[in-house]
């Protein structure tokens, strides 16, 4: 994407009104270190959750939960499921602590307003929450402190990473580090300035692989989301990347990552400048990107969120080393089949014949690229596979690319029983029935698209 020219900046905006009359599990519930060994399938009868609280682009006065177990498919879980008591929730950073509870910290106020403390509330569920405070950033000659993300080090020690503006410009943010200074998250350390990034940046996300820190703040000037890189989380930031680097576009904030299940990196962004929010995976650790995408469902409705990443019990189960059918969940009497190496949704039946019968049988064995996934063989020995994005069985040919083509991650179904398969290699793409034909296509968040991809795995037809 490129820059909307139209599109006004924050800043201008911000000033333009200033002048105006006043109107974890372990696993991703520390936001910050996450690493390739926390990338797998999640284990069979196990789920992969991601939790988002974002605010309402219609209200900035309350937040929404939502759940997806593949960080693209996002479905509410409550509605309007916190409410602080006074001020404003913006900019909700979420986080899953050692003790079990869910907390989130936030902007306490609009951003027409001064704005000197940020909020926290606490969640045993992540559907009733409960204020603890707000705390007063202690910053001399503070202006405003907005957008408060966790980050939790290898040590396990908690942090916040905090955009400051003093009073002398108001509207030129710095970030700042804090550290909690007891485990209840109620004390904090003094303010300090990440060295490196500098002034005049927003929105400041980190994580860490291995012994390096990666920031991505977002230039109020340019407005483009840049990437630094440190060797220790308080700096000095080196920047790497500036302008539009990664082909995100301008007018973009509110960067937050998390890592999928197959090792992905994936960023999730706030397009204000057009109303729509982005997401955007790397495979190379931060060097490219695809092409951003419009989050599904959420996307014009939500605003500026991070996101906990957890493996939970009671996801969806299927053996290995057995044979099985599929039959379609909104098509009973269908079933997959192939036909001429190609994988097809026709009605198959006790009266088809043996070969029909045969060619809708296949055998589950575990993913040839991550043996938490699955992969499909067929009485010839060649696997199910997609290849430009249509579901057909070749012969292994012993490529990485092949053994990813043909894993599949077990997600749960739309009806009783029924599951889903993701494309290992494209995540948020999942198997799918379209006119009869399986192929493997990006979820669009519809109610269709999840029993068009829903199927239940039956005692095979031969």
């Amino acid at each position: 994407m490129t820059p909307h020219p139209a599109a006004p900046s924050r800043r201008a905006l911000l000033r333009a009104l200033a002048a105006a009359p006043a109107s974890a599990a372990l696993l991703g519930g520390a936001p910050g270190l996450l690493g390739s060994a926390l990338a797998a399938a999640p284990p069979s009868g196990s789920a992969t959750r991601y939790t988002i609280v974002p605010f309402l682009d219609s209200d900035d006065g309350t937040v929404d939960v939502y759940q997806s177990d593949d960080a693209t498919d996002f479905r509410l879980l409550r509605a309007s499921a916190y409410t602080p008591p006074a001020g404003r929730i913006r900019d909700a950073s979420v986080l899953r602590h050692t003790d079990g509870h869910y907390y989130v910290t936030y902007t306490t106020r609009t951003w027409q307003d001064t704005s000197t403390t940020i909020g926290f509330a606490r969640s045993a569920d992540r559907v009733e929450w409960t204020f603890l405070y707000d705390y007063t950033v202690p910053l001399p000659g503070l202006s405003r402190a907005w957008a408060p993300e966790w980050f939790v080090d290898g040590d396990g020690s908690v942090h916040l990473v905090v955009s400051c503006s003093t009073t002398d410009n108001e509207w030129i943010f710095t970030p700042y580090l804090m550290r909690a200074a007891d485990s209840a998250l109620t004390a904090w350390t003094s303010p300090v300035a990440l060295a490196g990034i500098g002034a005049n940046h927003i929105d400041t996300f980190i994580v860490r692989t291995g012994s390096t820190y990666h920031a991505f703040p977002k230039n109020e000037t340019t407005k483009y989301i840049e990437y630094a890189t440190a060797s220790h989380l308080a700096g000095p930031y080196t920047i790497r990347r500036t302008g539009d680097w990664a082909g995100w576009g301008g007018y973009r904030e509110g960067p937050a990552l998390v890592q999928l299940d197959n090792g992905t990196w994936r960023m999730f962004f706030d397009g204000y400048g057009d109303g729509t929010y982005y997401y955007s995976d790397s495979r190379d650790t931060f060097a490219t990107w695809t092409t951003p995408a419009a989050l599904p469902a959420i996307s014009g409705r939500a605003r500026h969120f991070s996101v906990v990443k957890e493996t939970v019990a009671g996801g969806p189960s299927l053996a290995r080393n057995v044979t099985r059918s599929f039959r379609s969940a909104n098509y009973p009497t269908r079933s997959w089949q192939q036909q001429s190496s190609l994988l097809n949704l026709p009605v198959v039946s006790g009266s088809s014949t043996a070969a029909q019968r045969q060619a809708a049988t296949f055998t589950v064995v575990a993913g040839l690229a991550d043996g938490g996934g699955f992969s499909f063989r067929d009485a010839s020995g060649a696997y199910l596979r997609h290849r430009d994005f249509r579901a057909r069985f070749d012969v292994n040919d012993g490529t990485r690319t092949f053994a990813e083509d043909a894993t599949f991650v077990l997600r749960a179904g739309a009806t009783a029983g029924s599951v889903r398969f993701e494309s290992y290699n494209h995540p948020g793409h999942y198997l799918r029935h379209y006119a009869y034909q399986l192929r493997v296509e990006r979820a669009n968040g519809t109610d269709l698209f999840r029993q068009d991809s829903s199927f239940l795995p039956v005692t095979a037809w031969a």
